[in-house]
């Protein structure tokens, strides 16, 4: 597989959301504590069924030419043969997002 066919498959929190997306590219940003995510990747139209979660998620980053996910929230990235479907899924269980700033300690 050359560099250039590779997809990433990208698991993270958002809003109490599950988004697993399909990317060509994944970077450690400039900006400290995110990743950069480019080249969106979606399910093709030829087919006859379409999901309305990947359709929401199509019509969400339709314009995005690249968006930028807190590091703290990336649950899982994976380097796949092919895109599957993009999903968004409910938070099931005890997936919390690390906190950002510590608590205040008391004296």
């Amino acid at each position: 597989m050359a560099a250039d066919d590779r997809i990433y498959r990208v698991t993270f929190v958002n809003q109490d959301k599950v988004y697993e997306l399909y990317v060509r590219h994944v970077y450690q940003s400039e900006v400290w504590g995110f990743i950069e995510l480019e080249g969106f990747v979606f399910g093709s139209r030829t087919e006859l069924l379409v999901d309305p979660g990947e359709e929401k998620l199509k019509q969400q980053f339709a314009e995005v030419k690249r968006s930028f996910v807190p590091v703290q929230a990336v649950i899982r990235i994976d380097e796949v043969q092919q895109e599957g479907v993009a999903k968004i899924m409910d938070v099931k269980g005890s997936v919390t997002q690390f906190p950002v700033m510590p608590p205040k300690r008391e004296k």
